[in-house]
Parts: C-alpha cells; structure tokens; sequence
C-alpha cells in the first residue's frame, strides 16, 4: 500500500528518514510553513526559509524517489510579531504561486491574541485570492475553544468547508469539526497528543469520510513513519483496508489536489532521480558515497 504523510516537517529530518519512508511505502509529502522552535528576528530569515521549503527541501526528497509539496504561510505563533509579521505578509504571495505549493498554511491560532486573529484573516484572504486550499494549525492550549474559533472566522470569510484541512485534532475537536463539513485531521506522536492507538479507535468510529492522518514529524520528539505505522496498527485490528487507503492516502490526495499542483500522476510511475545530480552545486551524497539511480537501488541497501 502506498501512503502520502500531508504534514510533516521534512527541513527538521535526515536523509535516513527520506530512504525509510521510501522504503516503507510514503510516496508524497507535504511539508507546511511552521515555526522553527525559536523567533526568527529578520524578514529575511522567512524569506531563505520559504526559499529551501520550494527549492533544496523538493530536490532532496525527489533524491529518495518521494514528490515533496509544500504550504505556505505566516504561523500563528509569530504573527504576534506585528512589525516583522507585515513584512512577511508581503513575501507570502510570492511563495505561494511557486511550483509545488498546494495551500495556505499551517495558519490559525496559537494563545489567541488579537494579532494571530488579524493575520490569520488576512491569509484567508490570500488564499481566496489566490485559490488555494487552507491548511489550519489547530492550538494545543485551549484546543477545543481554538477549534471552534477557526472554524467561525473561516465561515465567516465564506470559505467552504471543503477547501479547509482542520489539523491537530483530537477525540475532543473531530465530531464538530465533520459535522461542519471540514477536513479533519489528526497528527500522529509517540507517547503524547495522537496516538496510533487512539487513531484506529476514531477511525471505528466516525469512519474515513474526510479523515486524514499524518505525523507532523518536526524537531521535536516524533516519527516520520507514523503514518504507515498507524496504518499498519489499522490492518492488525482489523481496519479495512478502504479506510486505511482514504485515511493514509486518498482523502489528502482529494483535499489538496483541490489545488491543482498535486496530481496523483506526479508519483504514479515514480519519481524519477539521479543522486549524482547536483541542486545548486549540492549533492545528498557525501565523499566517496556511490549514488543511488533507481528505486530498487534504494530497496536494496
């Protein structure tokens, strides 16, 4: 069974957790714009980091045979940065028409300020503007009120439901955030907020219907293997395998393909790939590494 991880942060990751998740069927990702553990201070430093997010970070996961898209967006957390925020709000539309990107986001509410309110509507407006999906951080303080907050200010924008991925999700947000018509899904941790367990338990329940499951894998303590995992907890409990495929791999396919940058297509054959190939004079290889030319070269060692 092939598998698309619709959020995680690859620029965080090795290249080890590229060839494992090659290897363990992930054929697509998708890495959002997020927050980097600690202030960025100058405009400049979104700028360089939107630039690796559509350049460097495409080219190295095309070199483990996996199509890398990405979101773009100011988060939530550094938006309270009001005169830093205004500068970023002027770069964000020139990354967000480049190859490859498929939504907005991850934008939303972190502690709920008046700023995070401001730019989280204003990016709503981009993406209508522009005509792409939105991607929504869901607060892991207050998660419910946060929940709800985003999806009145989306309604309120009329945005439909539809073009919306609610992320970060728990027992406690999915039934409100379905029965409104939203995307819902659910990031997956080791030993804290999701886990695989709790997953295959809110997948009996309410299904596969716009249910989406990822591993937010970032700097901190997580897995960039949680989605096949939890995808293979699923098959040992006896999930059906319709629901794991709309689960780990349709239903992101459906959500951001609304985009029109990702296509099933991309990936379908292969990602064709040539570790010898240089990105702006830069190789994943190290000295004396022979580079890897296909697939099976990637299964094999």
């Amino acid at each position: 069974m092939k598998y698309i991880d619709p959020h995680i942060h690859m620029i965080s990751r090795t290249t080890d957790d590229y060839e494992a998740m090659f290897k363990a069927g992930v054929v697509a990702v998708i890495e959002p714009a997020f927050w980097l553990g600690q202030p960025r201070t100058e405009v400049g430093s979104f700028k360089d980091y939107y630039s690796s997010l559509v350049g460097w970070e495409q080219f190295r996961a095309s070199q483990f045979g996996i199509k890398h898209y990405s979101t773009i967006g100011l988060n939530s957390k550094e938006a309270n940065n009001e005169p830093l925020a205004e500068q970023v709000m002027e770069l964000l539309p020139l990354f967000a028409l480049k190859e490859n990107v498929v939504a907005i986001g991850e934008i939303g509410y972190d502690d709920q300020t008046v700023a995070e309110d401001k730019y989280f509507r204003l990016q709503i407006e981009l993406a209508k503007e522009l005509d792409l999906p939105i991607m929504i951080h869901t607060p892991h303080r207050d998660k419910k009120k946060g929940t709800l907050r985003s999806m009145d200010v989306l309604e309120e924008h009329g945005v439909a439901p539809s073009l919306v991925v609610i992320d970060h999700n728990n027992e406690e947000t999915v039934k409100e955030v379905l029965d409104r018509g939203f995307w819902a899904a659910f990031t997956i941790y080791p030993r804290t907020k999701m886990g695989s367990e709790r997953m295959v338990e809110i997948a009996r329940i309410y299904g596969s219907e716009r249910i989406i499951i990822d591993s937010a894998a970032d700097w901190g303590v997580s897995d960039p293997l949680a989605v096949p995992k939890t995808a293979q907890l699923m098959r040992d409990k006896g999930t059906p395998d319709s629901v794991i495929h709309a689960t780990c791999y349709q239903n992101a396919l459906d959500a951001y393909g609304q985009s029109g940058v990702m296509k099933e297509s991309d990936w379908s054959d292969g990602v064709e790939f040539d570790q010898s190939v240089l990105y702006g004079g830069n190789s994943v290889l190290r000295g004396g590494q022979s580079p890897k030319k296909s697939s099976q070269d990637i299964v094999e060692n």
